[in-house]
């Protein structure tokens, strides 16, 4: 008996398992992509290629782009990287939006200067740009053509052109200090962050074959430059150079005796710097930190420690004093003139300073008290006295009335015990300061 078997056939296998290759026309994107990649169109096109390919994916790239999103709109936890500090201290003021025309590299600089050497906010060469629109600014491009750092011309409060102290060759600093980034105010109560930065770059003086003829080799072309973009902003600012008519130091050059000098070696802590006094106000520079005292900050100033050779400045603001040490006694007059000139009260014989410097305080009871107004009575009877004068005789009457208290038995042993005494002599505190000045200068090389 024959018997067919019949072989069972297999179900119809779907088109699409057949031809993988065959997939449902995608749909609309996730918006969610489109909003965290809005800033990089090229990237937002792969993304969406992707998708395309892998519809799979579609709920990984949707989860990207939403923590992406998320992490935008919280602040950072974490220290931020110090080019993102530089944004924060030197980008726009006054809730001006930043990331305009002015961070965005691809826009057109009006002026071009490679290789120019930084040292504040960073020291190393950048590409120092000038754009030249009222929205423009100073900016910093680094080797791959990225903004480093940048300053509108809208928040430049003052621009100066110095000459560098002791360098062989000629060299001209230039400062731009930003609105509340003086380094004396605190930043306004209204604003958030950190204080700007100053930026300071250094121009070299064209020298031998590197002169072109016709040119100025020195600071004045980029000075002019700097000055025009100000009045295309509007700003009403102007470089401010040095002026012999308000100061040039009575000390030359050390490298060049025949030229003015108009800087003053000063020491503020260990740290050694130089204080130029400017037709807009007073500046420290050029380590930081930097320090601007315009006249309208500047609630009184002072002379202190004098002794033969060299003395002390404490300019008084609304919020601290900050002294400056080591002066040369040369200066003293060019500084007191400069100080009348402009009206700043001299605070020299303040009842505090006054008391500080006769050694006046409550622990010594009523013969101290009756000594101190002895010799504030001296002060009154004086006022013609020259400032500095007064503050040397007082210290030689100090030294009188310690003398008179001393056992002529004992004159040997009282001349190297008496503490005050030491600190007075001109001669020995000049010589102790010298000692200081040389291993500050170590300590800063």
């Amino acid at each position: 008996m024959n018997s067919q078997v019949r072989v069972p056939q297999p179900p119809p296998v779907p088109a699409a398992v057949v031809n993988p290759t065959v997939v449902t026309p995608a749909g609309p994107h996730p918006k969610e992509i489109d909003e965290a990649f809005a800033s990089n169109h090229e990237l937002r096109k792969r993304v969406h290629a992707a998708i395309d390919d892998h519809p799979t994916q579609t709920s990984l790239f949707r989860d990207i782009s939403t923590f992406i999103l998320n992490q935008a709109s919280q602040p950072s936890a974490e220290p931020a990287a110090k080019k993102r500090k530089l944004e924060d201290s030197n980008g726009a003021q006054d809730g001006a939006a930043p990331g305009g025309s002015l961070a965005n590299a691809a826009t057109k600089a009006w002026r071009t200067y490679p290789g120019v050497s930084f040292s504040l906010p960073q020291r190393k060469k950048f590409t120092l740009e000038l754009v030249d629109k009222k929205d423009g600014g100073i900016r910093a491009i680094g080797a791959g053509g990225s903004v480093e750092f940048s300053i509108a011309w809208r928040d430049v409060d003052q621009v100066f052109c110095l000459p560098v102290p002791e360098k062989a060759k000629k060299q001209h600093n230039f400062i731009i200090i930003p609105t509340h980034g003086d380094g004396v105010n605190p930043l306004p109560e209204h604003l958030k962050g950190s204080p700007p930065e100053p930026i300071v770059w250094t121009f070299e003086e064209a020298t031998g074959k590197n002169i072109v003829e016709g040119e100025d080799p020195g600071p004045g072309p980029m000075a002019e430059a700097i000055h025009h973009c100000l009045i295309q902003a509007g700003t009403g600012k102007e470089v401010v150079f040095p002026d012999a008519d308000e100061f040039a130091s009575a000390v030359p050059e050390s490298h060049r005796k025949s030229e003015k000098a108009y800087h003053v070696k000063a020491h503020r802590g260990s740290k050694e710097g130089y204080l130029f006094f400017t037709s807009v106000g007073i500046l420290y520079g050029f380590k930081k930190p930097l320090a601007y005292f315009d006249f309208a900050s500047i609630n009184s100033i002072a002379y202190a420690a004098v002794l033969r050779n060299t003395f002390n400045l404490a300019i008084t603001t609304q919020t601290q004093e900050i002294e400056f040490g080591m002066l040369e006694q040369a200066d003293y007059a060019g500084i007191n003139d400069y100080v009348q000139k402009h009206g700043l009260q001299d605070a020299s014989l303040a009842a505090a300073r006054r008391a500080k410097k006769l050694n006046v305080n409550k622990g010594k009871g009523k013969e101290s008290g009756a000594n101190g107004a002895a010799a504030a009575e001296a002060d009154d009877g004086e006022e013609e006295e020259g400032e500095l004068q007064k503050a040397e005789r007082e210290l030689q009457d100090q030294e009188d009335e310690e003398e008179e208290d001393y056992d002529p038995g004992s004159e040997g042993e009282s001349e190297g015990s008496g503490s005050e005494s030491g600190d007075d002599d001109g001669g020995g505190g000049y010589d102790e300061g010298e000692g200081e000045e040389d291993d500050g200068d170590e300590m800063e090389e």
